[in-house]
């Protein structure tokens, strides 16, 4: 459509051209000293006046163009020297990620060179016109505002090279260089590039156990970009291995808050870092402490109740202490008892037993509700059997007990405990009989 309504166009013009000079009969007279004179068309006239200017402008657009032929040439030099530099510096990331660690350092040195003979060294400052052996030759082209970049990353990808081929000296002369002219960058990626290369170098430290190197790196973030995933996975790691269960745990807490794990491997993530952190307590006043700086919903969950009632076990703390941070758990276990995995169900069931001497009536009462609730459970029969053991009732204890022998065959720690009890109970009726076979049951279950 467009073309047609030039053509129209033209047609018009040539048409209205046609008319103004068909009808024109002007006549111009040119006198040539002494007696001539020549009479040419105005028309003639027009045409030749716009012929001189055509061919003027022609003249002078061709001299134009034939000016700029060496700048041209230049320019398309310099285009093809950036290509190539731009090739090698995306070959070297290319052998980076397939693990050509030697190659992609090779790649990234050849962009250098390209980088350097296309505008020199970055601290190298350039005169208008040098000279060479008497000879003046062009002077290097203008450096993009990119440049800076460029090299900075080209120097961080031959350090993180160098990193992977365990070479220190060269890791560490690339990375100086790097931090040099990443100061030197200039627009909205900057900061972004001073950081990545900071960052860098903490997952450097991380990788040769350095953890104290690598946080005072962090440290040294600005508040926003240490509150990234990046720095904050760094900081977990760093806290891992320097033994700070307690950083560890908080830096997890944020991790899992910004969604940076699956639910699952959050849970499992917050569960270690707490018990670790409780079974780093060195008395009981500083384990406590610990198990009060939880959430409540941190100290139901059975793994970690299990951590700080073994470990309150273990630094002589109060039995009934242990019985009430088990309380979350028990109610759990009572509720729906394959929640738990089978080795947390028999610790439980083995710390409530050890604390049975000094568990009140309200404890006991739950352990025989529990049992009536669930009458095919062989793990709290063997529980209400202790409990009546406690309580002086040894004709319903035995009873108990040999019923849920047959179902601990998986929890040979609660079947010897078993055992051990009835062995105690035949003592007291003096069947020694039946003692002696208890024993030798007991002894004879691994645990």
């Amino acid at each position: 459509m467009r073309a047609l309504l030039w053509l129209v166009l033209l047609f018009l013009l040539a048409t209205l051209l046609a008319l103004l000079a068909g009808g024109n009969q002007a006549v111009v007279t040119v006198y040539w000293s002494p007696t001539r004179a020549i009479d040419l068309s105005l028309n003639l006239i027009v045409a030749v006046i716009v012929g001189l200017f055509l061919l003027g402008f022609a003249l002078l657009r061709g001299v134009q163009i034939l000016s700029s032929l060496p700048q041209q040439a230049q320019r398309w030099r310099t285009h093809q020297k950036e290509r190539a530099m731009h090739g090698h510096l995306l070959d070297a990331m290319s052998y980076q990620m397939a693990g050509r660690y030697g190659r992609a350092r090779t790649a990234a040195g050849k962009a250098l060179e390209q980088d350097e003979g296309l505008y020199g060294k970055p601290d190298q400052i350039q005169p208008a016109e040098p000279v060479v052996s008497g000879r003046k030759t062009p002077p290097h082209a203008v450096a993009p505002a990119y440049r800076m970049q460029l090299r900075t990353l080209a120097h961080s990808l031959m350090a993180d090279s160098s990193q992977r081929m365990q070479d220190a000296d060269w890791r560490d002369a690339c990375q100086l260089r790097a931090e040099q002219e990443g100061q030197q960058i200039q627009g909205s990626a900057a900061a972004e590039t001073r950081e990545g290369l900071l960052l860098r170098s903490v997952r450097w430290a991380l990788d040769s156990h350095q953890p104290d190197k690598a946080l005072q790196q962090l440290d040294q973030l600005p508040q926003g970009a240490g509150r990234r995933m990046a720095a904050l996975r760094y900081r977990l790691r760093a806290a891992q291995q320097i033994g700070d269960a307690h950083q560890a745990l908080e830096t997890a807490r944020v991790l899992v808050r910004h969604k940076a794990f699956s639910e699952l491997a959050g849970k499992a993530l917050i569960q270690q870092l707490a018990a670790d952190w409780l079974r780093s307590a060195q008395d009981v006043a500083q384990l406590q402490q610990h198990w009060r700086a939880l959430d409540a919903q941190e100290r139901s969950v059975p793994a970690i109740a299990l951590a700080a009632t073994e470990r309150l076990q273990l630094l002589g703390g109060s039995s009934a202490q242990s019985a009430q941070w088990l309380l979350p758990v028990w109610e759990q276990l009572v509720e729906q008892p394959d929640a738990l995995a089978a080795s947390q169900r028999q610790s439980v069931l083995l710390l409530l037993g050890d604390a049975l001497d000094s568990l009140d009536a309200g404890w006991l009462q739950r352990i025989e509700q529990a049992r009536q609730r669930h009458p095919r459970q062989a793990e709290l029969q063997y529980l209400d059997g202790l409990a009546c053991l406690q309580r002086q009732l040894p004709d319903q204890a035995r009873q108990l007990l040999e019923q849920a022998l047959p179902g601990l065959q998986q929890a040979p720690a609660l079947r010897r405990q078993a055992w051990m009890a009835l062995a105690r109970l035949a003592e007291q009726r003096a069947d020694s009989a039946a003692a002696l076979e208890a024993w030798k049951q007991a002894a004879t279950t691994a645990v």
